[in-house]
């Protein structure tokens, strides 16, 4: 069968009688059973997502099938959809199923959606490189001995080797785009706020934000104009309309700002700075203007991130106790001893680690040492963001300092995976829509990926400015 990139070829397909939603399914079932050495999906409604296909079969007949028929999604498992497993990969969680649907898994499945499976991912969202789930880590489709990157690895390469058309994650610091870059996809984070977060089991809630991963930017717009808009169930969101996306323009002169670091740093590898050397060039040689920042704040910002994500985590996980849904440990004996077996047996090491790290930080005698002046932190960070974007259009960065990196290569240094959020931060500190854009290969044949970043509300003009920078890759 052909290999689709975008959405709108399916649909053309589709309803000139060439491919049918169910050839599409079994064509995906078909990749996943071959491929599930990669350990991308941790369930396969294979049954379902049949009979579903069959019922969108008869919509397209009828000429009245949703913006979305015959696209197949893969859905990370910390979405919520009813009467469905959901368990963030961890084992606190086995067995449970919701009693509910996400926002957004309701409003893909209006359009006509196919969910394919839930897709493995680190343990609670918390990771760089997907290791960090109870079900085991996620290969790199590109090279089988390296991470695909995480939280949402799992997502990205059941895009990346073809086993779902497109998959939905969810970033709290770069797990959208981190996973995007390393496997070769679009990866959005959007402006925080417009996409609900209703039915997504939440890490650090005032970052977290669902987006797509995806093989064109046309599907990665489409996905993210159907799931955004105001929902009552999401207190935090920007509520507002959905917005109507136009069709993109690359435009002909555009201001971007690059962060020096992120180009002339120690830490950026070799291929990496080149692939931005070579952009910026063709970038200037069209007429666009480039100028570079230095933001002293870098350094304060993965610390920073740290402290209010896990003080964050330390409260929304308190209710997985072991005492209404989820594992509960076989050694308890009391009420006590139920809340301690239960999470410390349920509960991985990092996510433990996550865990004490922000119970410590919000203590009495901690708060206003760490999470008060990471609060404050973070404000300086996001108004120093606003000052860089009120002089240009788009900040233009590496999505991360290098390639996929070796399975256990930075397993047993926390510190060195955390670092590997560096350049993704930014955008959640702040809540400012950013996006992995596929930059071809280095010299391994693994996947680079660039970023952009504009002001808050700003996706169509991100959109606009990522079809310039995915014209202009192209060309170099």
């Amino acid at each position: 069968m052909e290999h689709y990139s975008r959405i709108s070829d399916i649909r053309e397909d589709l309803f000139s009688g060439k491919v049918t939603c169910t050839d599409l399914v079994k064509y995906y079932l078909k990749n996943i059973e071959e491929k599930s050495h990669l350990n991308a999906f941790l369930e396969v409604w294979g049954d379902e997502a049949l009979l579903r296909a069959a019922e969108i079969d008869g919509k397209v007949k009828a000429g009245n099938a949703g913006r979305l028929a015959g696209t197949v999604i893969a859905l990370k498992d910390n979405l919520s959809y009813k009467n469905h497993k959901v368990s963030a990969s961890s084992k606190i969680l086995e067995g449970f199923e919701s009693l509910y649907s996400a926002t957004v898994v309701e409003r893909l499945l209006a359009e006509d959606a196919i969910f394919i499976g839930r897709t493995n991912c680190d343990e609670f969202a918390m990771g760089a490189s997907n290791e960090n789930s109870a079900y085991g880590l996620v290969k790199n489709a590109a090279n089988e001995s390296k991470v695909p990157g995480g939280s949402s690895g799992g997502s990205a390469v059941a895009v990346q080797a073809r086993m779902a058309h497109c998959s939905l994650g969810s970033d709290t610091g770069g797990s959208i785009r981190q996973p995007a870059a390393f496997c070769g996809l679009y990866g959005l984070k959007p402006t925080y706020g417009l996409i609900s977060r209703w039915g997504l089991l939440a890490y650090a809630s005032s970052f977290d934000q669902i987006g797509p991963m995806a093989h064109s930017l046309e599907d990665t717009v489409l996905l993210t104009e159907i799931m955004a808009g105001k929902d009552e169930h999401d207190a935090t969101m920007l509520q507002q309309e959905s917005p109507e996306f136009k069709e993109l323009q690359a435009p002909t002169k555009v201001k971007f700002a690059v962060m020096r670091d992120a180009v002339e740093g120690e830490g950026i590898a070799a291929d990496v700075k080149q692939k931005m050397l070579n952009l910026i060039a063709a970038l200037e040689k069209d007429g666009h203007e480039v100028s570079y920042f230095d933001f002293p704040l870098l350094e304060y910002m993965v610390p920073v991130y740290y402290v209010l994500t896990t003080a964050e985590a330390s409260s929304n996980l308190s209710r997985y106790s072991g005492m209404l849904y989820g594992y509960r440990s076989e050694n308890a004996t009391d009420l006590e001893s139920t809340y301690v077996k239960s999470r410390t047996e349920g509960f991985g090491a990092e996510v433990k680690r996550r865990i004490m790290l922000g119970t410590f930080v919000l203590s009495s005698d901690q708060y206003d040492a760490y999470y008060e002046k990471a609060q404050k932190v973070r404000r300086v960070i996001q108004q120093e963001t606003d000052k860089i974007l009120a002089g240009a259009d788009a900040i233009l960065l590496p999505t991360t300092s290098t390639a996929a990196f070796g399975i256990g290569e930075k397993a047993a240094n926390p510190v060195a995976m955390y670092m590997a959020d560096l350049l993704t931060v930014q955008a959640n500190l702040a809540g400012n829509p950013a996006i992995s854009i596929p930059a071809g290969n280095n010299q391994e044949q693994l996947p680079i990926g660039v970023q952009l970043m504009t002001g808050r509300g700003e996706e169509q003009q991100l959109f606009d400015i990522s079809k310039l920078i995915a014209n202009t890759l192209a060309t170099i």
